[in-house]
């Protein structure tokens, strides 16, 4: 289920999902009176209460370690990486849920609901009317990031009606002369590709005077650069990715500038 997910990498952002969360959880307990809750009064209520909302919002912030590491591992979220969030966050809410019911709901008691019982009848039931909260609120903010980066890619185009390519600026590695084609390389998450395109470097060094040239046939960002070689005496330029570049001495002392202006 390799399908891309829309999805916020940003703390703040769950942290507000978390929070509703917990809002949704009690007014909705308070509001169904499952758990033998419909025993307490109303001052019980909104002492005990609360503190399931609580488990919510715990249940589901103790996971962002574990999503940060697999959205940093990945570069990218998929539909596979969010139903695995979910199982989780169903299994750690189950967890946490029964041992509150257990020792703050009803403590002690002779006969509290069987294991099966409370998950198949109570908490089950009671997190299909929970999740859509959760898959809202994580759907929207990953959308909006969608959005927002979208708005910040830059276009190189093609010529004519040939097809050119989107993506975000510091995505773009270095464009190679090919014939009547540019090569453009460049990162999608943490993959490197390249595409070819119909047009001239010179129209993108144009539009794109950021853009470092290094040689007739090359062009770099110097976002990029990590180190200088040598090949055969010649000097060459390593980038991410493993991408070397030459530099001929038309260029070199003009790049070596650039770069310690971009240092500073």
């Amino acid at each position: 289920m390799n399908i891309s997910y829309p999805f916020d990498p940003k703390l703040k952002h769950h942290i507000i999902i978390a929070l509703a969360l917990a809002l949704w959880i009690f007014v909705f307990l308070f509001a169904t009176e499952p758990l033998d809750i419909n025993e307490l009064n109303t001052s019980e209520k909104l002492m005990f209460l609360p503190v399931y909302g609580l488990v919510g919002a715990i249940a589901y912030l103790l996971q962002m370690p574990f999503q940060r590491w697999l959205y940093n591992r990945n570069k990218h979220w998929l539909l596979t990486h969010e139903l695995i969030f979910f199982g989780i966050f169903i299994l750690f809410g189950g967890i946490i849920a029964r041992l509150v019911y257990l020792n703050l709901i009803v403590p002690n008691e002779p006969n509290p609901y069987t294991l099966t019982y409370f998950i198949g009848s109570l908490y089950l039931p009671a997190m299909l009317t929970i999740l859509p909260i959760v898959v809202a609120g994580r759907w929207a903010f990953g959308k909006y990031k969608n959005k927002k980066m979208e708005d910040q890619k830059i276009e190189i185009e093609g010529e004519g009606t040939y097809e050119g390519l989107r993506l975000l600026w510091n995505d773009l590695i270095s464009v190679k002369a090919d014939d009547n084609y540019i090569e453009v390389s460049f990162l999608d998450g943490a993959v490197l590709k390249k595409q070819l395109i119909r047009n001239k470097l010179s129209v993108i060094s144009e539009a794109f005077p950021e853009l470092l040239r290094t040689h007739r046939s090359f062009l770099i960002h110097p976002y990029h650069f990590r180190q200088w070689k040598t090949q055969g005496g010649k000097p060459i330029m390593s980038l991410s990715n493993g991408i070397e570049v030459p530099v001929s001495k038309t260029y070199t002392q003009q790049v070596k500038d650039r770069l310690q202006l971009a240092t500073k």
